[in-house]
């Protein structure tokens, strides 16, 4: 885990001997992977193709997806580790969408406070993930939770 929050723990050998009999674990796992290949070879062409202010504002989006929060714990030098850019870059797009009112970050906080907005500054690799993983897991696109 990267952010603390709930967490499952299941035995290896358990989900191995589950896995191999073929049913409905096999088959959602296998979607599951097909899912994060999805996204890291979409993060590839966005790293090359995006600005650091809409690689971090899809980054934050996706974040927000998975934790289900609008506010979670997060430091300048975690993000630009996950970025792959210095931290004074994160420093420097952070602000640029603070003071665009989208996000409020505090010391190792981070607040969406406008998520139309972060959307809309949003590279489209954001919706791409988000609609892999719907097709592919049944996720429902989020909604904004506010």
């Amino acid at each position: 885990m990267q952010v603390a929050g709930a967490a499952m723990r299941m035995d290896a050998d358990i989900l191995i001997t589950e896995f191999d009999r073929g049913g409905a674990i096999q088959k959602l796992l296998l979607r599951y992977l097909q899912a994060i290949y999805s996204e890291l070879a979409q993060a590839a062409a966005c790293n090359r193709l995006h600005t650091l202010e809409e690689r971090l504002a899809c980054w934050l989006l996706t974040v927000s997806d998975r934790l289900e929060s609008e506010d979670f714990p997060l430091t300048q030098e975690f993000i630009s580790q996950m970025l792959g850019v210095r931290r004074s870059g994160v420093t420097v797009a952070a602000s640029t969408l603070s003071r665009a009112g989208m996000i409020r970050y505090q010391r190792g906080h981070i607040s969406i406070v406008n998520r139309e907005d972060l959307e809309a500054t949003s590279c489209e690799c954001h919706q791409v993930i988000q609609g892999e993983f719907a097709r592919l897991l049944g996720n429902q696109p989020r909604r904004d939770r506010r």
